[in-house]
């Protein structure tokens, strides 16, 4: 789910000796590769002012994605739908999300969530704050200042650094679970003495998206995008390969390129072709913390294709299809406008029920990708259990 908008702008193998010595094969290949490139000359710039795939995120709007982030949640109900029930089911809907989120990460962001065990009343009635009439950010953040008003008696607002918002389900009128990032030219939300800067809305969508819906709000407060489309088919950039896609997806696994840009993923760990030449990088699987996680071939100011190395294990241990995953990333397009595009190895193939076409994406030994536009290409060499070795080219 976008967060509410302030301006419009944000609104098949070979023989098992040759595999074990093509993995074993060292990442430099070629003369122009025995001097490679540091990672950041493969970083893109933000274009847009808001949520994206640029490198420079904006550290007064959006929070560090590193570290541990202290989280406060309200559970509210409202003067026309009263809460009859316990708030335990609610805090067990969302309490996987802290364990998912560090896996996640490679340990490196951390939800520390605590509950205000009390149900709150809102002052106004539960269809009065605009959700069913495309939530303004006005009306946005009048519900989350109503929240924390009501609950200011009750917690120290100044020892958390977000809140999570959550219904009762009796108010049906709250239907969806968007992220609030603050205006910082506003005087906003402030509670003891402390700005309150981020706040995760949820709605009744969270009993159908479960724990992952905090994780992927969560996410758009460190500044990511969303990948899937604000029109047209809702899927048709990234499938299910990204949390920030289909958050139900099969392989829900933050992109190699995303773990980079919140700094899960280091320097060190990217692979950089930022001109024309070649080459050859061994991938570790995303899933595993560890290793060179993305290959990187820089196409222009903003954009880029990137190869990683994916398989069904940990939170893809669902997925419908290993190998390499080669997408181009645009970080002058818009969230909701595909930023991020996966590239489908076989965009011809039937997809079984549970996936779709793009879920069926990942390039296996053998098949290579090229973009006649840039002279991009990239060569899947060899893959297996502890990876895969691609070779990338530029003419």
């Amino acid at each position: 789910m976008t967060g509410s908008p302030r301006h419009p702008r944000r609104l098949a193998l070979a023989a098992a000796a040759v595999l074990v010595s093509c993995l074993a094969a060292p990442t430099t290949a070629t003369a122009a590769a025995r001097h490679p490139s540091p990672a950041t000359d493969c970083a893109l710039p933000g274009r847009t002012g808001w949520t994206d795939e640029g490198h420079d995120t904006d550290r007064a709007q959006f929070q560090r994605a590193t570290g541990t982030h202290r989280v406060l949640t309200l559970y509210v109900d409202f003067p026309d739908a009263h809460a009859t029930d316990s708030i335990d089911a609610y805090a067990a809907q969302l309490a996987p999300a802290a364990d998912w989120m560090r896996t996640a990460s490679y340990g490196r962001s951390r939800l520390a969530i605590s509950s205000l065990h009390r149900w709150v009343r809102m002052p106004a009635a539960s269809d009065s704050y605009g959700f069913a009439r495309g939530l303004t950010f006005e009306a946005h953040e009048k519900y989350v200042r109503d929240a924390i008003t009501a609950a200011d008696p009750y917690a120290d607002f100044s020892r958390y650094d977000m809140v999570y918002i959550v219904p009762t389900r009796a108010a049906s009128a709250i239907s969806f679970s968007p992220t609030y990032l603050y205006d910082p030219t506003t005087p906003g939300i402030t509670a003891d003495g402390t700005r309150l800067k981020w706040a995760v809305t949820f709605g009744q969508d969270m009993w159908h998206w479960g724990h992952k819906v905090a994780d992927h709000e969560t996410s758009h407060t460190f500044g990511l995008p969303d990948l899937y489309s604000f029109t047209g088919a809702t899927h048709q950039y990234v499938g299910g390969w990204d949390l920030m896609g289909n958050i139900a997806g099969p392989a829900p696994q933050y992109l190699g390129w995303q773990s980079w840009k919140l700094g899960w993923t280091r320097d060190d760990q990217v692979a950089c072709l930022p001109a024309s030449g070649h080459r050859t990088v061994r991938l570790t699987p995303v899933e595993r913390p560890g290793g060179t996680k993305i290959a990187v071939l820089r196409t222009s100011e903003t954009t880029a294709y990137v190869a990683e190395s994916r398989r069904a294990e940990g939170a893809d241990s669902s997925a419908c299809s290993t190998g390499v995953i080669v997408y181009k990333v645009d970080s002058a397009a818009r969230t909701g406008e595909g930023p991020i595009r996966i590239m489908n190895a076989d965009p011809s193939a039937t997809p079984p029920t549970g996936c779709t076409s793009l879920d069926l994406a990942a390039f296996t030994p053998g098949r290579s990708f090229t973009d006649p536009d840039t002279g991009a290409r990239i060569d899947v060499l060899a893959g297996g259990r502890a990876g895969d070795v691609v070779r990338l080219g530029k003419s």
